[in-house]
């Protein structure tokens, strides 16, 4: 079982990116997906969260990344994908891709099933 998380890279404030989390040896759409990120000396935090489309739709944000980060997924490519807008240097962290439950307030919950591997997003001028 393997979760692949790419589309990391350098970025100047105000910029995009977009990471990708391809699953292998398992069917995304029986999992709920979650983005986390560690920043140096933090951490590891969840940022956002998206329910598997056997259970009631639904994806969740935490408050810091509310309006500029969009979860979604294509279960017929077995991939996750976290869009992210309007970087800023606070977003400067390794990301993460992880099958876990998704719980509103807290974004995740719960045992998480898969870790993938990290991804670096780097955001500086």
């Amino acid at each position: 079982v393997q979760l692949q998380a790419s589309g990391g890279g350098l970025v100047q404030p105000g910029g995009s990116l977009r990471l990708s989390c391809v699953a292998s040896g398992l069917t995304l759409e029986y999992y709920d997906i979650a983005w986390f990120r560690q920043a140096p000396g933090k951490e590891r935090e969840a940022v956002s969260c998206i329910r598997n489309p056997n259970r009631e739709q639904g994806s969740f944000y935490a408050d810091l990344v509310k309006g500029r980060f969009t979860i979604s997924r294509d279960d017929a490519e077995n991939t996750a994908y976290l869009q992210m807008n309007n970087l800023d240097h606070g977003d400067t962290a390794v990301y993460y891709c992880a099958a876990v439950a998704c719980v509103p307030g807290t974004v995740v919950g719960g045992n998480v099933a898969y870790w993938g591997q990290g991804t670096q997003v780097t955001v500086s001028s």
